[in-house]
């Protein structure tokens, strides 16, 4: 007997308009597939992401501590590039969580997602200021919420200083102001200022010769803009010259903005073509960063082989 169809959609994640924001899609599986098989999809589909959900059965949810009077649904949550699987995603898996709560799968407000990186929450997040002023022929509140992604601090180590010639030249000859290096291999490049980030030719054979796994760049937003800071994320090696937005990124951002303007809220500018916004919240205590945006579904199927 052949495999069952596997439904997916592609959804449009930090952004409430379609093509804009960062595209991730979500296979929902009613059955065990190979690893061969969910990266041959995710390079058949060749956007910056595609993660695949399988919900987690009733009977082993029990087995938990029945002292929990409210089991949230839990689905194990897996994400490939095009060419591997990553640890840790963020817009993809505030894709998939927008699929589970439009879709009718969940009930609640709260999923939690078993992935390679423990056990990350996503929380459905009432808009109230739109919600007042949305009328029931706009699509009413039902579509006026964010999703908040609840992960974890990506810490920032020392980096070694003879590499900014290097890295200067992959930037296009950029002034690098600080060099750090993430916990999870990639570059941190901090800039004289956010118009430097936007306006970036970077040079990806370059970039691609660098240290590391992809390469952060960021810099304080203008002053007269609704951001506290600009980043873009560049990652030829995972088969993705620019991811458009990097929830994940965004972890070792909010940590290193934080002390740098002694604050723990921010709203984040990630400035690739397409463009996307992310709320954050720093919990210093908790080592935890909160990440709230929207989504939009553009696209659904299934996949027949």
């Amino acid at each position: 007997m052949g495999k069952k169809p596997v439904k997916y959609c592609v959804v449009d994640a930090f952004t409430d308009s379609a093509f804009k924001g960062n595209p991730a899609a979500v296979c929902l599986l009613e059955e065990e597939r190979e690893d061969e098989w969910m990266q041959s999809v995710a390079s058949e589909f060749n956007i910056s992401e595609t993660c695949y959900l399988t919900r987690i059965a009733d009977s082993e949810l029990k087995t938990r501590d029945s002292s929990d009077a409210t089991l949230n649904p839990r689905f194990r949550l897996r994400w490939f590039t095009p060419v591997t699987e990553v640890k840790l995603c963020g817009h993809a898996t505030l894709a998939a969580s927008h699929f589970l709560f439009t879709s009718g799968l969940v009930d609640t407000n709260k999923i939690e997602f078993l992935t390679l990186s423990g056990v990350l929450t996503a929380k459905r997040v009432p808009e109230a200021k739109k919600a007042e002023s949305l009328s029931l022929e706009d699509g009413g509140a039902q579509d006026c919420f964010l999703i908040e992604l609840n992960f974890p601090v990506v810490p920032l180590t020392e980096f070694d200083s003879a590499e900014v010639p290097s890295i200067s030249k992959a930037l296009n000859g950029a002034s690098v102001i600080d060099l750090r290096k993430t916990t999870t291999e990639d570059l941190f490049v901090m800039l004289p200022s956010g118009k430097t980030v936007a306006d970036l030719q970077p040079q990806f054979d370059e970039i691609e010769q660098c240290p590391g796994s992809g390469l952060i760049i960021t810099g304080l937003a203008p002053f007269e803009s609704e951001f506290d800071f600009v980043s873009r994320y560049f990652c030829p090696k995972f088969g993705i010259k620019e991811d458009p937005v990097t929830g994940s990124v965004h972890c070792a951002l909010a940590a290193y903005w934080s002390k740098k303007l002694g604050k723990c809220d921010f709203v984040a500018y990630q400035a690739s073509p397409r463009g996307g916004v992310i709320n954050l919240h720093l919990d210093e205590k908790g080592q935890r960063v909160l990440l709230r945006g929207k989504a939009i579904t553009v696209m659904e199927g299934s996949l027949l082989v």
